[in-house]
């Protein structure tokens, strides 16, 4: 088996170099491949995003027949996911690779990161940060200035700005004289999934009486109603609303603040440590309550939280919920 490596040097192109790998194997037709990969310091939705979109433009450039190939230190599990669905194959310095083109599929997984940064890097999409990528996602269609960003998501106008110069290096986001859009609502949902913590909200679990699923969401959303509570139906009960995917029994809603002990009791809700059927969550930041739906006489959170709380942080099928979800709402080339 034989490896030959040689770097390409763009002329007209602002490009950086890529690397060719022709990987070679003797059989009795003594076949080649021929990758063209292109190399990542990180592998965030965001970096691996733009070595895609310049493999793209290699491969439409040469009109080859040669193979995608993105190479980083550590590849995680969304990253892969998200290169995957992009169908390209990918490698990374710690052994581990999802490779198949031709003749070959290679698929290796479960190397620890060789590759470990010391200290917590910075995550445009914290909590309070985040308001300013719901905002970009939910008004996705249009341009907008940071002053109504601002005004919109109550943060100041100087942190906007911060966390617009943050999405802007992460090519996050477009410009237009003075107003922002997001560049591509796909790639910033995936890059928002990628270091979205379900676990930093504070989540009671326990049960109330009930005999199915949509009889717990019924009774504990009019109890909120009439005690004018705010709240927001998220996991499976919210995607059933949105669209009646599968039967469920755990709900779950998001409050503003903390439920009081009346409030328990109005719906006879007893706190466990298994055989839950509801959630009470508390969130880490008001922003999820943004673009809140009345579905079915229902407060539910915007597709957006939707989809992020079923891919991280709720168990049975939540997702497969969440596809489901992100076909049928957030299906962005359709709109």
């Amino acid at each position: 088996m034989l490896l030959l490596l040689r770097r390409v040097q763009w002329k007209r192109e602002r490009m950086r170099p890529c690397l060719i790998l022709g990987y070679t194997w003797r059989d009795r037709a003594k076949k080649k491949l021929t990758f063209i990969a292109e190399a990542k310091k990180y592998s965030d939705v965001p970096q691996l995003a733009s070595a895609i979109d310049q493999l793209s433009q290699h491969m439409e450039k040469e009109n080859s027949d040669n193979f995608p190939l993105v190479i980083v230190p550590y590849m995680g599990e969304v990253g892969a996911e998200f290169c995957e669905s992009n169908d390209v194959s990918w490698m990374d310095l710690s052994g581990n690779a999802h490779i198949d083109a031709g003749s070959i599929y290679i698929h290796v997984e479960g190397k620890p990161n060789r590759f470990k940064n010391p200290g917590r890097p910075s995550n445009v999409f914290a909590p309070k940060s985040s308001r300013v990528s719901r905002y970009l996602l939910v008004n996705s269609d249009e341009f907008s200035r940071q002053k109504t960003i601002a005004e919109e998501t109550d943060l100041s106008r100087s942190y906007v700005s911060q966390i617009v110069g943050r999405l802007e290096e992460e090519d996050l986001i477009l410009k237009k004289d003075s107003r922002i859009a997001v560049k591509d609502p796909e790639v910033m949902l995936e890059a928002w999934r990628e270091k979205y913590d379900f676990g930093s909200h504070e989540v009671i679990k326990g049960t109330v009486p009930s005999k199915s699923g949509q009889e717990t969401l019924r009774k504990v959303s009019t109890a909120f109603e009439k005690t004018s509570i705010t709240y927001a139906a998220t996991g499976l009960g919210a995607a059933w609303l949105y669209t009646e995917y599968a039967n469920f029994r755990l709900c779950s809603f998001y409050l503003k603040k903390e439920p009081s002990p009346e409030l328990l009791e109005r719906i006879s809700f007893t706190q466990t440590s298994e055989g839950h059927n509801l959630w009470l969550i508390v969130p880490k930041d008001k922003g999820v309550m943004y673009g809140n739906e009345e579905i079915k006489g229902i407060s539910s959170v915007h597709p957006i939280q939707l989809y992020l709380d079923l891919m991280r942080g709720h168990p049975e099928r939540a997702e497969d919920a969440a596809m489901s979800v992100k076909e049928e709402l957030l299906n962005w080339e359709e709109m």
